[in-house]
């Protein structure tokens, strides 16, 4: 419940304070005196937009401030505390703030800790209930009825919501995927011919890992072919003492170096002499390098073709992989790598007409899953629609709508065959929203004999005040712990109306913390706390102040109400005798 406001900078309000009780709290005062600012604050804890209007003038922010006593069977209000960082006070209870600078700049804070305006919202929301004129308006629509509805229904058609709510999206991806591959299914097609043709073209020319650097260094070598012959031999000539490779022995007055070495061997190990001895070791392994060397150039000869035609051949090949790295790769390594990815991809494509069967399957599934929960869901909103009618039409009848009957239908929701999220229910296309294929009309009868119409048609200011609030009272159970506000819901009612309305607030109060801002002194009687909102008018502004009145104060304020008597005996007479009234009521109710 709400046990403080403090409100500064706010509209007519420069700086005021209050404190809230149990039970039912009325706030009432002049016209322009701030009854609406006080609402208004309360809207902004909950989260609505900051509207830099609303800023006092000559005055910087507004700042609203409320603190929170929070009923621990309430859940996930932990949860938000906790993400939050915020704290609660020593005495249990939590602070909730909120400005607004004069740009329209907000900020928010929830115990202690700043937060962003969505998760004060969060917090406030389950505490807070707020009716207004607005809402009144929104009853209109039926979506708002729809809700009311599922509100009514509780734990069977909140679960059926949930259940449908989870299949309508299991549909959604499953009919969207298969669209699209019905779309792309053109496109998927020219990609398979040129992935094809890509193959194709790669395959027929068949390169091998690393071929194009080999191929480069073979042209290059190619380009000298004899004076890189006549290089090599004379280095094998020079190493081995041989002219060619069929082992010719080369200029009997050259000297090999490989006979050189030997000789060397040769005289080191005739001689007994330590120190060359120890060369014998480094001979033999230059001996060994040096047969390595030469059967190196051996292979090197062996290998250079027998004349410069083969560059020919050479180069043609070459061309051949330029040409596919110049459409596919950076190089040969890459374009193989292309080429094992395009088979991948031309596999997936191929089996495009398996997968579109695959997802025609799952959409027919996921179709007929969703138009099981969404016949549950609607079994579940019929049953208590008749329930809901019932019961309002019950409190109608306490509110001076004595015959009046609310009733509650539920219809399918039909759309056009244009609709991209419809359903088709017994031969009607139903459009398939994220709250169902149904659509719920609160229709009223206004009295015996009357036809039943729809309340935008049907029900006048004060009656569409009175349906509201009997909606509320019935929506509101017998579980206590929020904090329910009422911002003018008596607008247009007067009489014995007010007088019932007065009744109802009061008994609605004793599950649930009610404020309400009013203009009817019937209303304000049935009151267990008021507040008295003050103006007072300056040379250049109105400054409001929030004043609790005692039963003196609320008689005067009652006098005021009633017919503006003010402190007059008898304007006095007929207040304390409208509070005696309301006493004795509550007291038999």
């Amino acid at each position: 419940m709400l046990e403080e406001l403090a409100i500064s900078g706010l509209g007519v309000i420069a700086d005021a304070a209050a404190e809230f009780h149990d039970g039912f709290t009325v706030l009432t005062g002049e016209t322009g005196a701030g009854k609406t600012m006080v609402v208004t604050s309360l809207h902004l804890l909950s989260g609505v937009r900051g509207d830099g209007d609303r800023v006092r003038t000559g005055t910087d922010r507004a700042t609203v401030e409320g603190r929170f006593r929070v009923d621990p069977s309430l859940t996930g209000i932990d949860e938000i505390l906790e993400s939050a960082g915020a704290e609660r006070d020593e005495d249990d209870t939590v602070i909730a703030a909120r400005s607004v600078s004069a740009d329209g700049r907000s900020r928010a804070h929830l115990g202690g800790r700043s937060v962003p305006v969505g998760t004060l919202g969060a917090f406030t929301t389950s505490l807070l209930t707020i009716h207004g004129q607005n809402d009144q308006l929104r009853l209109l629509k039926p979506d708002h009825q729809r809700d009311a509805l599922d509100r009514f229904g509780g734990k069977p058609v909140a679960k059926a919501l949930a259940a449908y709510r989870s299949a309508r999206q299991t549909w959604i991806d499953a009919v969207d995927q298969l669209e699209m591959r019905r779309r792309n299914s053109r496109e998927l097609a020219q990609e398979a011919d040129r992935l094809r043709y890509a193959l194709d073209e790669i395959d027929a020319v068949e390169p091998t890992p690393g071929e194009d650097l080999e191929l480069a260094a073979l042209v290059t070598r190619l380009g000298d072919l004899e004076e890189v012959r006549s290089v090599a031999a004379g280095a094998h000539a020079a190493v081995t003492g041989q002219t060619d490779l069929a082992g010719d022995a080369a200029d009997a007055d050259a000297a090999a170096v490989i006979d050189l070495l030997g000789q060397v061997r040769t005289q080191l190990g005739s001689t007994s002499e330590p120190t060359l001895r120890e060369l014998l070791p480094r001979v033999e392994e230059a001996l060994s390098v040096v047969g390595d060397i030469g059967e190196e150039l051996a292979g090197f000869l062996h290998g250079l073709p027998a004349d410069a035609s083969e560059l020919e051949k050479v180069l043609v090949r070459q061309s051949e992989l330029k040409n596919l790295i110049r459409k596919y790769a950076p190089d040969i390594d890459g374009v193989l790598a292309w080429r094992d990815s395009a088979r991948s991809r031309l596999a997936e494509i191929d089996d495009s007409s398996v997968s579109i069967e695959a997802l025609e399957t799952a959409a027919q599934e996921a179709t007929t899953a969703l138009l099981g929960v969404a016949a549950t869901l609607t079994a579940a909103r019929t049953k208590a629609a008749g329930s809901l009618g019932t019961k309002v039409s019950r409190e109608l009848g306490g509110l001076a709508m004595k015959d009046a009957t609310l009733e509650v239908t539920v219809s399918p929701d039909e759309s056009g065959e244009s609709d991209p999220r419809s359903l088709l229910v017994d031969g009607t296309r139903l459009h398939a929203g994220s709250g169902g294929v149904d659509r719920v009309e609160f229709t009223l009868a206004a009295h015996s004999g009357a036809v039943p119409l729809a309340i935008a048609k049907s029900a006048s200011g004060g009656e569409l005040s009175r349906v509201m609030l009997a909606l509320e009272v019935v929506l509101a159970g017998p579980d206590g712990g929020s904090t329910m506000v009422f911002d003018e819901v008596d607008a247009g009612v007067g009489g014995r109306a007010a007088v019932e309305i007065g009744k109802r607030l009061a008994a609605l109060a004793r599950s649930h913390q009610v404020i309400v801002v009013t203009h009817l002194p019937q209303v304000a009687a049935f009151a267990d706390n008021h507040l008295l909102i003050g103006k007072t008018t300056g040379k250049s502004s109105v400054t409001s102040s929030v004043e609790t009145l005692d039963h003196s104060g609320r008689v005067a304020e009652l006098a005021r109400m009633l017919a503006g008597l003010g402190d007059s005996h008898t304007g006095r007479a007929h207040a304390e005798e409208l509070l005696a009234t309301a006493d004795r009521e509550k007291a038999l109710a």
